[in-house]
């Protein structure tokens, strides 16, 4: 893509089909119009019924329609959707269509992708899912062998150094290499997306007080500290390790841009009491940018029209301002 040509639309992916995605893409189109156009990924039968939508054949011609019809990027699966009731057989196309989304954004089709929710047991069933999540599914799309989930609101960005694994392994799982590699990532991707020109880290502890000077573990003065202060002479601006129980008053975020935590409730609990409808999933390190919701299928209240869009509604709108950034010259 040229320095002068615009910017292509994002790419929304549908997600479990029998989840609130479909149903939350047509009112964020709804609430949008042609303010933020992007092109959902997925089959229109299970979009609402009478969604009006148009069919696109690239990413591109979202914003000449978008302000009358949701701009689709059709995507055939072998099964209608039941809202709440998630089918086997649709496993394949959902995974299809994350591959799809990602190839359009790596080839320059699409300013960014956002990931409607998946449902990971039906996708197991279905067509043998391995992955952890989607951020991990995404990695190896892309031939990346390490990326950071960070999760961000106005009033806060959180990146877990560890996330979905039993708390008793944590200690484990966090070495000098996961934590250097997942520090360097989040400073390059604030860099790169967000256009902090010198991002300020704050690190917090493993343990409750960040140890208390051993007392309370001593993983912060044996690995923690060390690493940061080696990081600290390459240049990063970091401070820490520190006890995570004072790191997320208004003050004390005032001071940084990023929190870097030891593990997932240690990051997920602050940035969802201070906004729990708003927050968004980021991945950095991917040579595309993703977002997406901070929630999941919610089975539960799936075809009733009641799901809260606001985060998705963020998603997109954070994935547009981080393309345009990473665009910039």
């Amino acid at each position: 893509m040229a320095a002068c040509d615009p910017l292509p639309p994002p790419v929304m992916t549908c997600g479990e089909p029998a989840g609130i995605g479909p149903e939350i893409a047509a009112r964020v189109w709804a609430e949008c119009r042609g303010t933020m156009p992007f092109g959902w990924l997925g089959d229109p039968r299970h979009l609402p019924g009478g969604t009006p939508f148009a069919l696109i054949g690239s990413p591109a011609e979202a914003g000449s329609i978008a302000a009358d019809a949701l701009p689709v990027l059709h995507h055939a699966f072998p099964a209608p959707a039941t809202p709440g009731a998630p089918d086997p057989g649709n496993a394949v196309e959902v995974l299809a269509v994350i591959a799809r989304a990602a190839a359009l954004a790596q080839s320059g089709k699409a300013g960014a992708i956002v990931t409607a929710p998946i449902n990971k047991k039906a996708l197991r069933d279905g067509a043998g899912f391995t992955y952890p999540g989607h951020t991990e599914y995404l990695a190896t799309l892309a031939g990346v062998r390490h990326v950071v989930m960070m999760l961000a609101c106005n009033a806060l960005k959180v990146v877990p150094a560890t996330i979905h694994i039993p708390i008793h392994e944590v200690p484990r799982a966090l070495t000098p290499e996961l934590l250097a590699g997942t520090i360097r990532i989040t400073n390059a991707g604030l860099r790169r997306d967000f256009g902090i020109a010198a991002p300020r880290i704050a690190v917090a502890g493993l343990n409750p007080h960040a140890g208390e000077g051993g007392a309370m573990g001593r993983e912060e003065i044996e690995m923690i500290a060390p690493l940061l202060e080696t990081l600290r002479r390459d240049g990063l601006d970091i401070r820490g390790p520190l006890p995570a129980d004072t790191m997320f008053h208004p003050e004390a975020r005032a001071r940084y841009d990023v929190a870097i935590c030891a593990y997932h409730d240690q990051a997920l609990i602050p940035i969802k009491t201070l906004d729990f409808a708003r927050g968004v999933n980021v991945t950095l390190g991917l040579p595309f940018i993703r977002t997406s919701p901070d929630h999941g299928t919610a089975f539960d209240i799936a075809g009733k029209g009641v799901a809260d869009i606001r985060s998705t509604l963020e998603a997109l709108r954070l994935a547009g301002e981080m393309a345009a950034t990473r665009a910039q010259p």
